[in-house]
């Protein structure tokens, strides 16, 4: 799991704690999640999302600021309309900005920040 934080529509930062899903194209939030950002519901961008399980899931996509460590970045997220689904850190948007050690051994992830 990842510490981030989202910044909401109100300006504050929200913590979460998502999965790191390099299966995953884009960061899924569940619906709690979205309406803490203060993000809306908006018909026309209805889409849903089909993962391994063949579900279909009622998303939305929309953008985010997002910070890990000290980088902050705009990043797309799917933000589901049903609260059973976990929260995943896909790669879209932020695997670009890090790179990511998965140190198992030890119990630790390393986000390292790219140079541009």
């Amino acid at each position: 799991m990842a510490t981030v934080e989202f910044l909401s529509r109100n300006g504050e930062w929200i913590k979460a704690h998502p999965y790191i899903d390099s299966g995953a194209d884009v960061t899924l939030l569940p619906l709690s999640l979205g309406r803490l950002l203060g993000l809306k519901i908006e018909e026309e961008r209805l889409r849903e999302l089909r993962g391994v399980s063949g579900y279909g899931v009622p998303i939305v996509f929309d953008s985010v600021r997002m910070r890990i460590g000290t980088l902050e970045f705009e990043g797309r997220v799917a933000w589901a309309l049903i609260e059973e689904v976990p929260p995943l850190l896909g790669r879209s948007d932020v695997f670009d900005h890090f790179d990511i050690t998965f140190k198992q051994r030890d119990g630790e992830i390393v986000f390292e920040e790219r140079s541009t």
